[in-house]
């Protein structure tokens, strides 16, 4: 099993190593979080051969009878050695009971260097955020990002291999499997039926399976629309299934939750405003997307804007839908104080198009970078100051 060393993650962690701070890797399940452990780990062990390294893989049967935070404890102190610099690994850690209170007290002894990963976004959320205030460093890891699928799967940038990871995301262990569409898809449907049911169905105690894959299929097929509880509510009832919106927001907060899909709220551009109602979802990987609704080509633009939110995630953007006036902007992303608009489209295709893509953004009163993302092959230079990227050149260069 091959085992690549994503070197945008390590520029991230490595200056906390050897740091009391309490490292977390969040990520959807298979994103490459085990790996990233054991590669740190690799590494750990190179520049101190006489550490001492405890791993806790809750996914392995030999961990299965380690429960709750007063097994872990005991456990770490067994194995330690007084004599040594001791990291602790801890994969899965959301699978240990009330595991924020050994993390407190492995850290107020003041002798372990702690290492986590989670497949739940609520990790650092209620008693845990409150007992470990201050204390964690989070790192969201995500599916491959294009640059990384080149390279895992030894490609090089064109259009081939764009709609290569268009069709079947960015899941790491896919490099290890035969490049068929049957053997690929098994796979991601087997990631999607393991999400659904333990990370969403048995972890929250939820019911209808049913719904929970409608609710998926209707995700899938609405990428860049504006979705409410009450829209999902009516689309259900068209399909003979009575959901009241309540249900609905708690089957899509234990969705977002598992970082299986995404939720962008929107905000309105000039007064910065939050809308409470009607939100658009993205998916963290393509491929489990298509895997439950089949690539359709028809379906290019929602794909496109799904890869360019990725992106903006990889990068570590924080995102929104722009509202102005009468005008919606699929992107406003900001970081360290600077701002970007984006709009996407597949094609500039006509004169309507060209309007709607680079007229929305002329509406914006600021300026702020703003830019065009397309597949046109000609996308260069810029239009009254608003400048025209191609997909390719936008998922490889842009923020670098």
């Amino acid at each position: 099993m091959e085992r690549l060393r994503r070197e945008y993650y390590f520029e991230r962690i490595e200056p906390y190593i050897d740091n009391q701070l309490i490292k977390i890797l969040i990520g959807q399940r298979r994103v490459g979080k085990s790996y990233l452990i054991l590669q740190l780990m690799d590494e750990i062990r190179q520049k101190n051969p006489l550490a001492k390294l405890i791993y806790i893989d809750k996914e392995k049967y030999e961990f299965d009878w380690l429960k709750n935070y007063h097994q872990l404890i005991e456990y770490i102190q067994q194995q330690q050695d007084k004599g040594a610099k001791t990291y602790v690994f801890i994969d899965e850690i959301q699978e240990i009971a009330d595991f924020e209170k050994s993390l407190r007290s492995l850290q107020n002894e003041g002798c372990y260097d702690i290492y986590c990963t989670g497949s739940n976004a609520v990790l650092l959320s209620g008693e845990f955020a409150t007992l470990l205030a201050g204390r964690t460093i989070q790192i969201r890891i995500h599916s491959l990002s294009y640059t990384e699928f080149l390279r895992f799967h030894q490609l090089t940038d064109s259009n081939e291999s764009l709609f290569r990871y268009m069709k079947y995301g960015g899941m790491p262990y896919l490099i290890n499997l035969k490049f068929e569409d049957s053997v690929y898809y098994e796979y991601l449907r087997n990631i999607f039926d393991s999400i659904v049911l333990r990370d969403i169905m048995s972890r929250y105690k939820l019911r209808n399976l049913s719904f929970l894959k409608n609710l998926t299929r209707f995700l899938a097929d609405n990428i860049g629309s504006i979705v409410s509880s009450n829209k999902i509510s009516v689309y259900l009832k068209s399909q003979q299934l009575s959901i009241v919106p309540k249900t609905v927001l708690e089957y899509l907060s234990c969705m977002e939750n598992v970082l299986f899909v995404n939720r962008v709220q929107r905000m309105d551009i000039v007064g910065k405003k939050i809308f409470e109602v009607g939100d658009k979802f993205y998916f963290e990987d393509l491929g489990i997307r298509h895997a439950i609704k089949p690539y359709d080509q028809m379906d290019i633009n929602k794909v496109l804007e799904n890869l360019v939110y990725h992106q903006l995630q990889v990068l570590n953007y924080t995102i929104w839908v722009g509202k102005a006036a009468d005008k919606e902007i699929d992107f406003v992303a900001e970081k360290n104080g600077k701002r970007v608009y984006i709009q996407v489209c597949y094609l500039l295709t006509d004169e309507k198009v060209h309007e709607r893509e680079y007229g929305n953004l002329q509406k914006i009163n600021d300026n702020w970078q703003k830019m065009v993302v397309s597949m046109d092959e000609l996308a260069s230079g810029a239009y009254n100051g608003i400048e025209h990227w191609h997909v390719r050149q936008f998922l490889t260069t842009f923020g670098k």
